[in-house]
């Protein structure tokens, strides 16, 4: 199947180049892809996102009904959880790392740097309630080019895609520090599950599962055999859906390359020396991850070779660069994790669904190198003190992120606003920012794996 996979990638980028740079009026290939080619991604998507909803609920009342000890699970639901944050801490400081020797913001010419930093100079004058930053004042030293940029009103015109993302990042930062714990109780099971709430789901299925556990077995049984038959039904759903992955996948990889490219060959050449660099540095970083540090936790306490581990994990790595989304891919995971790597469906019910919605370590990680790049692009260096705070305000902005794609790009805007930054500079990597979230999303899915080797060392004790 992983072979099918990796076929249906290439293909799908054969075919969106032949599509972008064959595309006419007389011959609209463009738009035959999106109308009847894209649609089969979107349905491969819709389809597991259809099946994790359900198998996220009886998967975990069904792992915490084969633990069978409240004392147990309280254990390993501590553990995973500090055992996330860790790794999420140890992704953003990797990005740091990586980003501060690439300096890949100041790979590019200087005409362009000075240009963008008086922008954010005439940015930070309109917006006073933003710290000032010790750096160099571009504009004072070009103060002919800084009236000519000023005047130029489309510079600061803000896309709308760009303007929902704030107001979306605005919403939650209103909200309040402890919202993501209100908002992870539900007032309606129903509605969360039609909504795709997943810490709502969450606490509502540990919270059935452990009152379940708790039963007479003689009032219990009915339910959790209801459970586990339902759980296994989802199961078998992926399994079916599988069957036709590599078809779903390049019908995906047609048709977001082919919608980004558009038209015209050279539309994201605009900022191609940056974009490039960033994309490097973000790419190191997430390699960095994926290729050593969770093969390397994986052989160090799972005691699972590389190369069992990888390929263990290849297919659910496969669907996640294809889909972009964590919840998406967890049919998959959860399948590999516990075939492949035989680590029981107690610990894989439990601890995926609950990685799916609050382990973003690739998410951070590129946060972190974005926030840093394009901080040098403007001609600021930010300090230790203010780096600190982007591994912070990015680890825990990370914990119930949506694990949908380009969910990163609300969560960078909290991130810039932490250390006083634009944060409508989210349109300067917009262009390259799905080929990333495919990127990212492998290595919050390997990391998810990682986690759920590591803990059923403890359920196994």
């Amino acid at each position: 199947m992983h072979w099918q996979v990796i076929i249906a990638l290439i293909l799908g980028l054969i075919y969106s180049y032949i599509a972008v740079v064959t595309n006419t009026e007389q011959f609209p290939i463009n738009h035959f892809t999106k109308n009847y080619i894209s649609p089969f991604g979107e349905i491969f998507i819709n389809l597991l996102k259809m099946i994790a909803v359900p198998l996220v609920l009886f998967s975990i009342i069904s792992g915490i009904v084969n633990l069978k000890d409240v004392k147990k699970l309280g254990r390993i639901g501590t553990k995973t959880l500090l055992i996330y944050l860790g790794t999420t801490m140890f992704a953003v400081t990797v990005g740091l790392l990586v980003v501060n020797l690439w300096k890949p913001g100041t790979k590019v010419a200087e005409d362009l740097r000075i240009e963008k930093r008086i922008e954010y100079e005439i940015w930070r004058e309109a917006t006073p309630d933003v710290p000032v930053l010790d750096s160099i004042c571009a504009s004072c030293d070009y103060p002919e080019k800084a009236m000519e940029i000023a005047a130029d009103s489309s510079r600061f015109e803000i896309d709308s895609d760009v303007k929902e993302k704030m107001q979306n990042a605005a919403e939650s930062k209103d909200k309040g520090p402890l919202y993501p714990i209100v908002d992870a109780v539900p007032n309606n099971i129903f509605d969360a599950m039609a909504k795709n709430k997943m810490l709502q789901i969450i606490f509502f299925a540990i919270f059935f599962g452990v009152v379940l556990i708790q039963l007479p077995e003689d009032k219990s049984a009915v339910m959790i055999g209801l459970v586990e038959s339902a759980n296994l039904i989802f199961v078998r759903m992926v399994e079916i859906v599988m069957v036709a992955m590599p078809i779903f996948v390049f019908a995906l990889m047609a048709g977001t390359l082919v919608d980004l490219a558009g038209n015209d060959v050279n539309k994201l050449l605009d900022l191609l020396q940056f974009l490039l660099h960033y994309s490097g540095a973000v790419i190191v970083g997430l390699t960095l991850l994926a290729a050593f540090f969770y093969p390397t936790l994986a052989k160090l306490i799972g005691k699972l070779s590389f190369k069992k581990f990888i390929q263990g994990i290849s297919k659910a790595q496969l669907t996640a660069f294809s889909t972009s989304s964590s919840v998406a891919t967890l049919p998959v995971t959860m399948d590999c994790v516990h075939d492949n790597l035989n680590v029981p469906k107690s610990t894989t019910s439990f601890v995926l669904p609950i990685g799916a919605t609050v382990n973003m370590d690739g998410t951070s990680l590129y946060q972190a190198v974005a926030v840093v790049s394009m901080a040098q692009l403007h001609f600021i260096d930010l300090t230790i003190a203010q780096q600190v705070i982007i591994v912070v305000t990015a680890t825990l902005a990370s914990i119930g992120a949506a694990a949908v794609p380009s969910a990163g790009l609300v969560l960078m805007i909290l991130v810039l606003e932490s250390v006083g930054l634009n944060p409508a500079w989210i349109a300067l990597i917009l262009p390259v920012d799905r080929i990333l979230d495919m990127c990212r999303t492998v290595v919050n899915v390997t990391g998810d794996a990682t986690v759920s080797v590591i803990v059923s060392q403890d359920s196994e004790a």
